[in-house]
């Protein structure tokens, strides 16, 4: 899977280069800004150059969207999904009330903290 998604990206840009030699009349003749000032000789380089450029743009976006998911994943604490946990607040005096604790989900938790504790001496 990983695999064929490396080998569609890295065959975008080709395809695009070979879509443009494919139908090279058509866009000179109908979709080049420059058809009219055929002194120019860009023969639809600047439809190339466009659509080239929307490739690298697209894929600059979808390589930020993955790394700040990536980032965002790391930094959440996935073993405790809510952001307000109900922890008893231990007082000199003990009552039964309890507080609410926020827990962000942008500061760096540690997942070990729920599975070692320190040793218990009876």
């Amino acid at each position: 899977m990983l695999l064929l998604l490396i080998v569609v990206k890295a065959a975008v840009m080709p395809a695009i280069c070979l879509d443009y030699e494919l139908r090279k009349e058509y866009i000179t003749k109908n979709i080049c800004v420059n058809r009219n000032r055929p002194q120019l000789h860009c023969d639809g380089k600047c439809y190339l150059a466009k659509k080239l450029a929307e490739s690298q743009k697209q894929e600059e976006q979808s390589a930020e969207n993955t790394y700040l998911a990536s980032l965002i994943y790391q930094v959440m604490d996935t073993a405790n999904p809510g952001l307000f946990t109900l922890q008893p607040v231990p007082h000199a005096l003990h009552t039964e009330s309890a507080e609410f604790a926020y827990t962000s989900p942008f500061i760096p938790q540690v997942a070990a903290r729920q599975v070692f504790r320190p040793p218990l001496y009876a």
